[in-house]
């Protein structure tokens, strides 16, 4: 699979036939299957190295997420989200962190997580998330995501934009002085 975004023309948007391209050639390209996918353990790996609590990996679909990862061939070109799926071990978490340019969503497929919504001005709430539960966090709040089950929590992540600006943590948060 070749990623669309990396052709000459980037003008054009990723879902755009490339000139030439037959309709099998293309569809190729926007197809994502999860038997060649796998697990990046690493794209999250600075904060388990910080704390074992954090250690959570991530199944890329559509773009390359919020993480950080700057690039993966291995995707369908993005446009105007990413899509990715994400197992957090059970007594791990996600830890607090902002997206101040897109919304996020967490489609819950399998397990048990609380998920805890702060604003910068302290405002808190929180929720408990089971199968097939799903939350919309807009931009500008804290969220953090800890596994409360017993099982590996396994949720699907969809970020508003094509390359979202990688998120911060709080200031008093220890991974905030991070470097990455």
């Amino acid at each position: 699979m070749s990623d669309l975004s990396e052709q000459k023309n980037i003008d054009q948007p990723s879902w755009t036939r490339p000139e030439g391209a037959s309709l099998e050639q293309w569809m190729t390209t926007r197809i994502a299957r999860y038997s060649t996918r796998k697990y990046d353990w690493d794209a999250l790996k600075f904060q388990a190295d910080f704390d074992p609590k954090f250690r959570r990996a991530q199944m890329r679909y559509v773009g390359t997420g919020g993480t950080g990862v700057s690039s993966d061939v291995n995707t369908v070109p993005s446009e105007n989200f990413t899509f990715s799926t994400m197992v957090i071990p059970a007594g791990h978490e996600g830890p607090p962190h902002i997206h101040t340019d897109v919304e996020e969503i967490f489609f819950l497929m399998r397990g048990k997580l609380k998920v805890v919504i702060t604003t910068p001005e302290g405002e808190r709430y929180e929720t408990v998330m089971t199968d097939r539960d799903l939350i919309s966090v807009p931009p500008g709040v804290y969220r953090e995501e800890i596994n409360i089950g017993d099982e590996d929590a396994l949720m699907c992540v969809m970020l508003g934009a094509k390359k979202p600006v990688t998120p911060t943590y709080p200031a008093d948060h220890p991974l905030a002085k991070i470097k990455r």
